[in-house]
């Protein structure tokens, strides 16, 4: 971002300023002392009230910083906050005053200016915070507003003046780094790139006389300059949204095949398109889009989902086929339209991604469960086995490694899906149309008169779906299906909520497995981590109890986009119904109950324990644990666990 040049030698931190030494929180702690200043002389607190709020600061072992906590003292609001800021020009470092508020921590700080010194090009520490995903663009610009004193100016080619922008040709906006905006009295209000470049400055007043200088983000000023350069050519074709639209919707969807995304957001704001996307489970901002095209991109994504382009009142969903020019290969997506106040949210869903189906010795279970669900589960003759676990957590990869565990000349396997996700050789995939009256309703009722021996259902969603289930298993079928619950006792506790009858339940389904999908420590930058007290107090556990365990935490770096994770691994619950477990349910025992004589009778490990376990060895972090982890009762000592997963 070549707007913070002028501000080059407040970004040009050492890293001996920094917290991976001693001397970090003093320089930071003098430097922000300007902020709580104007705080004071705002009347929001009082330096007693200040010296309490740094006294509870510096009992805190965690990254939490002044300012957060004056705001949970309730001393200022986020509001306050911005609005002191805003006043007067802020002399801080760029790099120390992010990390005082909150927007990055001081681990990131340290990584930005790392990478900043070791660039073959130069760059802002801004940009390099930007570009590495430690801070989103459009918050990095309202603090560089305060620290300039300067208004950030969002810009929105709709709500700027036509007539100052074809004043000159776009050449001389992309040279000089500034686009006017409005007039405003005498004024012409315009957003420079670099507000404190004297060149750029001294071009906009040749052109426009009096101006008013404003900050602008790099990517919206690139953005506008593309519309303007290519304004000529969609004035000659009539369809100017059309053409962008194409491009930008092609773009989209290969970076997110390129990354590796799971989704892509594309979300109305008020004053911009915000693009997002799902890697690793975690959704990331892309960009942000001019608010105009925001409805052809729409359009064109209802061209190629071959939905209804003239219905903007009501949800609509479909799907894509996309083949990449290139190598060839075909993405399967499932789009789905949603009407909210700013217009059509739209979110794409990439479905078998790469076409790789597990082993079911890759999916990430611990030998002796592993071994538990292959022998008192899928080699049982006959039975409902669930797959269990919330949206995105790799419910069909562990139903679709199942089922080529299963798979072979002797059986035969039918599915019922919507859609089908992976493409396999050797058995028979049904994909749910509704268009033509395809539904899952009339597919069931087609199913058993196809003389199946393993019958798939993409999902138990209503009760008609479950009693298919138990009645095919009834009539000695195998049947894999999964489910939406939280974890293996609740997928029994839904199924009696249906109104199945307890001893169908008991007597037909074999085997429950709960998932989740944890982000994975990044092997390249993972680094030893003791846990915190806080941490060993929020699993019920002492500091005795994790001694000679090797907790990992990633540093951050280029191949994980500095987040410290890459990847992800499975942490699984696998429930056996034993005849206690049966009984239990036949009585319709709670689901503390059920779960107590699991874990006494049938060695059932929970969630939380399987992914304790996998922290212990380093593959993902107790962070991601505490994010994405029910703790529906407290974890039994490491070392039985490890006897119970055959880890020892």
């Amino acid at each position: 971002m070549e707007n913070q040049k002028a501000s080059e030698s407040m970004e040009k931190e050492k890293s001996k300023n920094y917290p991976q030494n001693p001397g970090v929180a003093p320089e930071r702690e003098e430097q922000a002392g300007v902020i709580y200043e104007m705080l004071i002389e705002k009347g929001y607190f009082d330096e007693q009230q200040l010296k309490y709020a740094k006294r509870v600061h510096s009992k805190l072992t965690g990254n939490q910083t002044l300012v957060q906590v004056l705001q949970e003292l309730k001393y200022i609001t986020p509001q306050q906050l911005r609005e002191t800021l805003s006043v007067s020009r802020v002399n801080i470092k760029l790099g120390a005053l992010l990390v005082e508020l909150g927007l990055i921590s001081a681990q990131a700080l340290s990584t930005a200016i790392g990478l900043q010194k070791g660039s073959a090009v130069k760059k802002s520490l801004g940009e390099v915070l930007v570009e590495n995903g430690h801070i989103e663009e459009r918050s990095l610009m309202e603090v560089l507003s305060f620290q300039l004193g300067l208004t950030y100016c969002e810009l929105d080619i709709a709500h700027m003046d036509p007539s100052l922008l074809r004043k000159i040709p776009s050449t001389w906006y992309a040279l000089h780094q500034f686009l006017p905006v409005s007039r405003t009295g005498g004024h012409v209000r315009v957003a420079f790139v670099d507000p404190l470049n004297p060149e750029s400055l001294e071009a906009a007043e040749k052109i426009f006389g009096k101006v008013r200088q404003v900050l602008c983000s790099k990517s919206q000023f690139s953005e506008i300059l593309k519309i303007l350069e290519n304004e000529a050519v969609q004035l000659k074709s009539g369809n100017s949204d059309e053409k962008s639209a194409v491009g930008v919707v092609k773009g989209l969807i290969e970076e997110a095949w390129n990354s590796g995304a799971s989704d892509v957001h594309i979300e109305p704001m008020r004053d911009r398109i915000r693009v997002r996307l799902r890697l690793d489970g975690v959704l990331v901002h892309y960009k942000d889009l001019p608010l105009q095209i925001g409805p052809a991109i729409t359009s064109r994504l209802k061209v190629m989902a071959k939905a209804d382009i003239a219905e903007r009142r009501r949800h609509q969903d479909g799907r894509i086929q996309y083949e990449d020019p290139l190598t060839r290969a075909t993405l399967d997506m499932r789009v789905s339209f949603y009407v909210t106040v700013w217009g059509e949210k739209t979110v794409l869903r990439l479905l078998g991604r790469k076409g790789l189906i597990l082993r079911i010795n890759e999916i990430g279970m611990y030998p002796k469960m592993l071994e538990r669900f292959k022998f008192d589960a899928l080699d049982i003759p006959f039975g409902v086995i669930l797959v269990t676990g919330p949206t995105g957590s790799g419910k069909t990869t562990t139903l679709y490694s199942a089922i080529n565990y299963l798979e072979g000349m002797e059986t035969s396997i039918i599915t019922v899906e919507d859609p089908v996700e992976y493409i396999v050789d050797g058995i028979a995939q049904c994909s749910i149309d509704p268009k033509i009256n395809l539904t899952f309703e009339e597919s069931l009722k087609h199913v058993v008169r196809q003389d199946p021996d393993i019958i798939v259902i993409g999902e138990i969603r209503d009760r008609f779906s479950a009693e298919t289930c138990i009645q095919a298993s009834l009539t000695g079928h195998k049947v894999i299906s999964t489910f939406h619950t939280e974890d293996s006792i609740g997928g029994l506790i839904r199924l009696l909520n249906m109104n199945i009858e307890a001893f169908l339940i008991s007597s037909t389904v074999v085997c429950v497995v709960a998932q989740r999908l944890l982000r994975k420590v990044c092997p390249k930058c993972s680094e030893d981590y003791t846990p915190l007290p806080e941490d060993l107090r929020r699993l019920g556990y002492g500091p005795n109890d994790t001694k000679g365990l090797k907790f990992k935490m990633g540093r951050g770096c280029s191949q994980c986009r500095h987040t410290g994770y890459s990847g992800r691994v499975g942490v699984f619950e696998l429930l056996v119904l034993n005849e206690p477990v049966k009984d239990a349910i036949l009585n319709k025992k709670t689901s503390y109950d059920i779960r107590r004589i699991s874990t006494e009778t049938s060695g059932l490990v929970t969630l939380l324990e399987d992914g304790i376990m996998k922290a212990a060895n380093g593959l993902t972090s107790l962070q991601e644990i505490f994010r994405s982890l029910p703790r529906v009762m407290k974890p039994r000592p490491v070392r039985e666990l490890r006897r119970l997963l055959g880890t020892e």
